[in-house]
């Protein structure tokens, strides 16, 4: 009986060890920086409100963002979220890259922000 009760134990080690978080990995991203589950509604300003504006409206509010690169969505953690976002608000609506640590975890993609800058404009 003792292989299989080892087997089964091996077993549980493999499903605990696939429902860990991925280990972050250092890495550069490009995209928006988004208020992905902020609806015109929630923002609370006027209809006629920019999407920009309500995008900041939303960030100022506590919002979780992210930044919406061509491969997905990461959602903002760790420092640039603090405090309202108060890091991220420069970069609301804005074509930014962004270093810092990705991780995924309940199939989500995250990143802490190390560093971030506006895109110049492509010429």
């Amino acid at each position: 009986m003792k292989p299989v009760t080892s087997s089964i134990a091996a077993a549980l080690i493999v499903l605990a060890i696939g429902a860990l978080p991925s280990a972050a990995e250092y890495r550069t991203v490009k995209g928006e920086v988004v208020a992905p589950s902020c609806t015109a509604d929630e923002a609370g300003g006027p209809a006629t409100e920019s999407p920009a504006a309500r995008t900041m409206r939303c960030a100022r509010r506590g919002v979780q963002m992210a930044i919406q690169t061509s491969d997905g969505l990461y959602l903002v953690e760790g420092d640039y979220a603090a405090n309202n976002n108060a890091k991220l608000l420069d970069f609301v609506a804005k074509k930014v890259e962004a270093k810092g640590s990705v991780t995924e975890r309940d199939g989500k993609t995250t990143i802490n922000i190390a560093a971030m800058m506006v895109q110049k404009a492509e010429k």
